[in-house]
């Protein structure tokens, strides 16, 4: 059996993002509940030198579509890194997930052979689509997911491991 780069990218992220939208759910909830406002949960961080929430799912937006765009050889959507409320967060879950749906699989044909030149802080690194995806991408988008994730459950959030997994 083999999976292609698109099986193994889009539906990926399209499933992150649907997590993350219930935990964001939760979330809502708990800070109606508490009796918080929500934007503290937007900026609670793990730690001062870590991005805060809405730095986590504006990281997993541009991880989602930049490996879209990369693997394809297609141009991403860009989006302001100016979300401040629970609403802004959720509204660019949904452009980024429509972009995603956007990209069909057609446009990945050669994806795992196709060069990928990722330029950082730290200079640029070449890949190949496959190990672009498999080293950095899906490992990068996980990251962020995770973090987003932490966060709410430090701040008291009730979410738990099924919520992660997806199976609430």
């Amino acid at each position: 059996m083999s999976i292609s780069p698109y099986e193994l990218s889009i539906p990926t992220f399209q499933r992150g993002f649907a997590v993350l939208s219930k935990l964001l759910d939760k979330a809502e909830a708990f800070a109606e509940e508490k009796k918080i406002k929500p934007e503290i949960l937007v900026n609670a961080r793990l730690s001062p030198d870590m991005l805060s929430l809405a730095g986590q799912i504006q990281r997993l937006s541009d991880t989602a579509k930049g490996a879209a765009s990369r693997l394809t050889g297609t141009d991403a959507p860009s989006f302001p890194d100016d979300e401040t409320t629970l609403a802004d967060l959720r509204a660019r879950i949904e452009k980024t997930t429509t972009y995603l749906a956007s990209v069909p699989e057609s446009a990945f044909e050669g994806a795992a052979e196709r060069t990928v030149v990722l330029k950082t802080r730290g200079g640029e690194t070449t890949f190949t689509g496959k190990d672009y995806l498999l080293t950095f991408a899906l490992p990068n988008f996980y990251f962020h997911l995770t973090t987003a994730y932490a966060i709410l459950r430090h701040n008291g959030v009730a979410v738990g491991k099924l919520d992660f997994l997806g199976r609430t």
